[in-house]
């Protein structure tokens, strides 16, 4: 797949570089369009995270829908995509659940490629450690369930693991003594402003209007369909509209008189300060109750679990950083005297089974994508490119046939709570 849609004056590449280095890099054209929000549209999407804006690119490559518009009521990619640990794996147990995410992981893999722009993606591999027999039973069921799919996945033992990362606690004295690992060496991180930006100037080279600044504040519904939307620019008509607002999903939910099985949390991470590379890969331990990346800038990348408590507040509990920062000391004791650089925090919403809802509704025309709780970022693209198929054809992609609303009525859950990691 090529990013054809780029002219020889905005395409990136190393002659494009070259040539701007003679006049100072001051004639680089701009990456996207600004546009105006007009007066009606035939696809609107709510959201300009890396979902929304993911969706919007892939309508306008793959499906002819008409004019398409991304309204944020922030800036893009403002919101989740930038909050959180940036990790990319697809060994879920499930198999509706660990295609899908296979389906992501496979796109990522030609990304960069794809939209012309840097995703900084690196597959440096995942860890998810085991510390009883319970957690190694666990993670030998997953692997192979994902071998069976056709997933790479491996039971590692403790010796195996401590090969390949010669700075983790793999000793008997330790608290919580290794028992063996699972190993995805596809996965890995990517950067997540990066993949906000790619998708935004495709999008926009595609045509898509990407409306910053502009907050949804109601929805006009009429005879069981979707009218329009009300907003801080003014009123726009649109035929048909795809919700990702993450956090606040049950809020646009309200606007359309629906109730969603979601709750909203706060989520936080944080970072070191920037050190000498020494951990090229991603651990994550869900009984230790932590996992961390280092950045391509040196800096140790660090997350744990969503606060209890519901809200909208972009910051989270002082006693989680706490509990997150001795998780990892106890399983990188040369990390204590590591200084903490920064702190931020999401809104995530999740789901009774931890798994996506990627849906029609009721209300004709009008679709959700949310619930991904915290495993949005390493969905990214899939996410956008099966929503953008449920939006074209009003029906869903095979691959989020089962990712219903009605499941929470039949029955038919995907129960990922224990594969979706630490955090819910």
């Amino acid at each position: 797949m090529s990013s054809e849609y780029f002219d020889k004056k905005n395409r990136y590449s190393w002659k494009s570089l070259l040539k701007n280095s003679f006049s100072g890099h001051q004639n680089w054209p701009q990456a996207r369009r600004m546009a105006t929000l007009q007066s009606q549209y035939d696809v609107i999407i709510i959201g300009g995270g890396g979902h929304g804006l993911a969706t919007a690119y892939y309508l306008a490559k793959e499906h002819n829908v008409g004019k398409i518009a991304v309204l944020e009521k922030g800036y893009l990619g403002g919101g989740n995509t930038a909050r959180n640990t940036t990790l990319v794996r697809s060994n879920y147990l499930w198999e509706d659940a660990a295609n899908l995410f296979e389906h992501s992981l496979k796109l990522w893999e030609g990304l960069s490629a794809d939209l012309n722009f840097n995703t900084f993606f690196s597959q440096r591999g995942v860890f998810n450690l085991g510390h009883n027999l319970q957690d190694m039973r666990d993670i030998e069921r997953r692997v192979n369930a994902n071998t069976l799919l056709g997933i790479d996945a491996y039971v590692l033992n403790a010796q195996e693991v401590q090969d390949k990362i010669p700075i983790l606690d793999c000793s008997k004295r330790s608290r919580y003594p290794i028992l063996g690992a699972s190993w995805q060496p596809r996965g890995g991180i990517a950067h997540h402003d990066a993949v906000a930006r790619g998708f935004a100037r495709a999008a926009s080279h595609l045509g898509v209007d990407l409306i910053e600044n502009c907050e949804v504040i109601g929805m006009d519904i009429a005879e069981g369909r979707i009218q329009g939307l009300e907003t801080t620019h003014g009123y726009v008509k649109a035929n048909q509209v795809g919700v990702v607002a993450a956090g606040h999903t049950s809020v646009l939910a309200n606007m359309a008189g629906l109730r969603f099985p979601i709750e909203s949390h706060p989520l936080q991470a944080f970072v070191s300060e920037s050190m000498q590379k020494v951990l090229d890969t991603v651990v994550m331990s869900n009984a230790v109750h932590g996992y961390l990346s280092q950045s391509d800038k040196g800096e140790l990348v660090i997350g744990a679990g969503i606060d209890s408590h519901l809200g909208y507040g972009q910051r989270g509990s002082p006693h989680l950083i706490e509990h997150t920062a001795a998780a990892i000391k106890e399983l990188f004791p040369q990390f204590s005297r590591v200084r903490m650089n920064r702190q931020w925090g999401g809104i995530v919403d999740t789901t009774p089974d931890a798994s996506p809802i990627i849906s029609k509704t009721p209300i004709k025309g009008l679709y959700f994508n949310c619930g991904w709780g915290t495993g949005g970022f390493k969905a990214t693209p899939g996410s956008g490119h099966v929503f953008a198929h449920t939006i074209a054809h009003d029906e869903p992609h095979p691959l989020n046939r089962a990712f219903t609303l009605e499941r929470f009525s039949t029955g038919r859950l995907i129960d990922e709570h224990g594969a979706a990691g630490v955090a819910h």
